[in-house]
C-alpha cells in the first residue's frame, strides 16, 4: 500500500512538472486572460470616487429591498473607505465579480444540460461531490505550480470552489418543471426550443437565482483563503495580519469582508425573489 501512495505521489508531481515545462505558453495565456479580466473589473470599481460606488450601491439597495437596506449598506460601505481598506475592499470585489462570472458561465449550461439529460447528471454528481468535499487550500497547489502565485491562481481556485451550487440548482430548477405544463406545451405542439424558454427555463428561474447566491457566497469565502497566494484584496490583508499578529487590522478587513458578503447576499436573494 505504501508503494502504490508513493507511485501514486511521484506520478502526480512528475504530471505537473511535465506540464510546466512543456505548456507553460498555454499556463502562460490563461494567467493573462484572467488576470486581464481581474484588472478590466478592478479598473471599473476605482474609476468612480469611493462616496459615488457607496451611493450607487445605496440606490440599488434602496430599490429592492427599501430605504433602511440601502442607507445601511451605503454607509457600511462609507465605513470601510473610513477604515483605510477601500483598496483591498474593492479588489475582493473585483475578484468575486470575475471568479463569479466565470463559474456561471460554465455551471449554468451544464447545469441545463444535466438537468435536461439524466446520464448527464449522474455522471457529473460525484465529481460535484468531490469537489465540495475537498479542503479549499487543494485547489491552490496546482493551481500555484502551472500559474504561480497572484490573481490568476486565486481565479482558478476560486472558479472551481464557486461552481458545484449554481450548476446543482439550475439542474433541480430544470428538472422540477411541473409536468402538466410540460404536457400542456406538447399538447399545443411547442417545439422543443419553445418547451424550453417558455416553460422550464422560467419556472427554474427562481432556482438558478438561489445557484447564483450560493455562488457569490462560495466565491466569497475562497478569494480571502486565496490571499495567501499573493491575490491581494481583504484575504491577503487578513493574511498579513495574522503573521505580524496585528489584530485590529485582521479585525477591520473582517468587517468589511462581511459588509461585502451581506451586501451581495441580501441584493441576489431579493433578485431571486423579484424573479
Amino acid at each position: 500500500m505504501e508503494s502504490f501512495v508513493t507511485t501514486f505521489d511521484t506520478v502526480v508531481d512528475d504530471a505537473l512538472f511535465w506540464l510546466s515545462d512543456h505548456a507553460a505558453f498555454i499556463f502562460d495565456g490563461i494567467r493573462l486572460v484572467l488576470e486581464g479580466l481581474y484588472h478590466a473589473v478592478l479598473w471599473l470599481l476605482m474609476l468612480p470616487p469611493f462616496w459615488a460606488v457607496a451611493a450607487v450601491a445605496g440606490l440599488i439597495g434602496w430599490s429592492a429591498l427599501g430605504w433602511g437596506f440601502g442607507i445601511g449598506g451605503a454607509v457600511a460601505l462609507l465605513a470601510c473607505a473610513a477604515m483605510g481598506l477601500w483598496p483591498e475592499t474593492m479588489q475582493t470585489l473585483a475578484l468575486v465579480v470575475a471568479a463569479s462570472v466565470i463559474a456561471l458561465a460554465i455551471s449554468i449550461p451544464l447545469g441545463v444540460l444535466a438537468g435536461l439529460m439524466p446520464r448527464l447528471d449522474r455522471a457529473l454528481t460525484p465529481a460535484l461531490d468531490l469537489i465540495q468535499t475537498l479542503p479549499p487550500y487543494i485547489y491552490l497547489l496546482p493551481a500555484i505550480a502551472l500559474l504561480g502565485f497572484g490573481p490568476a491562481t486565486a481565479l482558478v481556485a476560486t472558479v472551481i470552489v464557486a461552481m458545484p451550487p449554481a450548476m446543482r440548482l439550475t439542474a433541480l430548477g430544470i428538472r422540477q418543471t411541473p409536468n402538466e405544463f410540460l404536457e400542456l406545451g406538447q399538447a399545443v405542439g411547442a417545439s422543443r426550443a419553445q418547451m424550453f424558454w417558455k416553460i422550464r427555463l422560467p419556472f427554474a428561474i427562481p432556482s438558478i437565482m438561489a445557484g447564483i447566491n450560493q455562488s457569490l457566497m462560495m466565491a466569497f469565502g475562497m478569494v480571502v483563503i486565496a490571499g495567501i497566494v499573493g491575490s491581494g484584496g481583504l484575504g491577503e490583508t487578513i493574511y498579513g495580519a495574522i503573521r505580524t499578529l496585528d489584530i485590529a487590522t485582521s479585525i477591520n478587513a473582517s468587517i468589511a469582508i462581511v459588509v461585502l458578503t451581506m451586501l451581495l447576499d441580501r441584493l441576489t436573494q431579493a433578485a431571486a425573489r423579484t424573479k
